[in-house]
Formats: structure tokens, C-alpha cells, sequence
């Protein structure tokens, strides 16, 4: 693989400025150079049929985790956004808050359907995911998704992006209108399990 070094200088010092936020990568074919925008890990690797089923967490903890997602709350909702600065959406939200950690996700929220660890509800811990339909419940499809807080003697809720009322970063209690859109609780922390 050849790449003009004309173009390579140019590509470094245009991107090299220490105050941007994404990384971008470059790549070249022949003596051609794409510079592309990364602003997320990649996923992890599927299973042998297409799905995503395990996250690893590495050390970080739970509290950890929802201590950096509820840092972010206010920051509005934009669809199909990862970049806290023009806002996010639902998966781009837990990509970001999870990606901050070294830790890859999937980018969508219907990838999180096969996770090898569902669990039942009402054993839901900090740091378990709980997925619901889209807007649409009559289409039992994972189309939003957010992380459980889970407090003792308090009502059980979740940080999210949302483009409802609240529209962006928010805690919201599960309520009986995500009750209706409820699909399933997952568990990515192993330590949640003691």
C-alpha cells in the first residue's frame, strides 16, 4: 500500500490539533487517503450466528459506570449522535458512557437482544441494562434502552437519552408507560451477581 506523502502531511497536520475530540483514522489505497471520523470503540466480536452476546466489563465497576452516565444528564437527545456535544440518542448514549471505560457495545440498541445474561426484574442491580420497544410497544422489537439504578427501599429506575418530554439525559422512573414498552432486563457486570 503506497500513500502520497503530500497528502499524509497534509492529513496529520489538518488533524493534529490537541483540542479535537474525535480520532480519526487514516488509510490509503494506492495513492489515494481517507480520512474517516472514529468516535467509538468498535463492537465486539458477534457469536458464530451474528449476534452479540457477551460484553466484557473489565474492572470497571457498576458505580462507576452510573456515575459517569448521570454526569452526562442534560445533554439533549440527537438521533443517531455518540458526540455529547450535539447530543445523543439512545444507544449513542450507552455507546458513549461505555466507550468512555474501554469498554465496546454494540451501537444499536436491538444488537443488545441476544445478551447471554437476562435476567428477571425484580433481581435488576446499578449497572444492568433494561431494554424496552420503540415508541411503537405493539412492535415487540428493542428499540430504546437505558442503565438501572437500582437504590434500596426506592422505586426502580434508569438513566437514558430520550426524545420524550424530558428530551436528552435523564433519570426516569419505571413507570407504567415503559412498563408497557418493557422487553427484558440484562446483566453485563458479573459482580452483580454476588
Amino acid at each position: 500500500m503506497r500513500y502520497n506523502p503530500l497528502l499524509l502531511v497534509l492529513a496529520v497536520l489538518i488533524f493534529s490539533c490537541k483540542d479535537r475530540k474525535p480520532t480519526y483514522i487514516i488509510t490509503g489505497k494506492g495513492d489515494t487517503v481517507i480520512v474517516a471520523k472514529q468516535d467509538t470503540l468498535p463492537p465486539p466480536e458477534p457469536d458464530s450466528a451474528g449476534y452479540f452476546t457477551k460484553i466484557e466489563t473489565g474492572s470497571t465497576t457498576p458505580a462507576e459506570l452510573v456515575a459517569f452516565a448521570n454526569s452526562l444528564k442534560g445533554i439533549p437527545y440527537k438521533y443517531a449522535s455518540t458526540d455529547p456535544t450535539e447530543g445523543f440518542d439512545c444507544s449513542g448514549f450507552i455507546t458513549f458512557v461505555f466507550n468512555h471505560f474501554k469498554i465496546p457495545v454494540p451501537r444499536r440498541s436491538v444488537d443488545f437482544t441476544f445478551m447471554n445474561k437476562q435476567i428477571n426484574l425484580q433481581n435488576a442491580k446499578t449497572g444492568d441494562l433494561i431494554l424496552f420497544t420503540g415508541t411503537d410497544s405493539t412492535e415487540r422489537v428493542v428499540g430504546h434502552m437505558g442503565i438501572i439504578i437500582a437504590s434500596p427501599g426506592q422505586p426502580l429506575s434508569f438513566v437514558h437519552s430520550t426524545s420524550g418530554k424530558a428530551d436528552g439525559v435523564t433519570e426516569t422512573p419505571f413507570n407504567s408507560y415503559y412498563k408497557s414498552r418493557y422487553m427484558k432486563t440484562i446483566r453485563i457486570f458479573p459482580q452483580n451477581d454476588h
